[in-house]
């Protein structure tokens, strides 16, 4: 079994449209931001890997979307690895409101590890250990 990190939060009246929906592109920062914590919880930080040449970029994203969230909903982000390659790193999601545990949305994204030059590179070899250990 996969690692999976949560992380909780309402939802702000800023990422919603006029009907107090979450509007569709926002589930991409709830993404990042349990990508964010995951990696942190993991003593990991984007920080460090860009202090010392090393970016994950997005290369792919998808979502598909179940139901709504809507302005100060509480909302759960699970995150997990699904898979560690030697350049790129794979996450899952799911954005769950509560109570109920209702299932907003499913999604993937797929890293990349770049260098100051934006060509691809080899995963620091500490930052790969720890996500396939989490990954399994």
């Amino acid at each position: 079994m996969p690692l999976v990190r949560e992380i909780r939060f309402r939802v702000r009246y800023n990422e919603t449209d006029q009907g107090r929906v979450v509007y569709h592109s926002n589930y991409f920062h709830y993404f990042e931001m349990g990508r964010t914590e995951f990696l942190r919880e993991e003593g990991l930080r984007y920080r460090d890997l860009e202090d010392s040449g090393s970016f994950l970029v997005v290369t792919e994203a998808h979502l598909r979307y179940r139901a709504a969230a809507r302005y100060d909903d509480e909302i759960r982000v699970r995150t997990w690895v699904t898979q560690v390659s030697p350049v790129t790193v794979r996450f899952a999601y799911e954005v769950i409101r509560e109570p109920g545990s209702v299932l907003l949305v499913e999604g993937e994204t797929k890293l990349a590890c770049v260098g100051p030059d934006f060509r691809p590179k080899r995963l620091p070899p500490e930052v790969a250990e720890k996500l396939r250990g989490a990954s399994q």
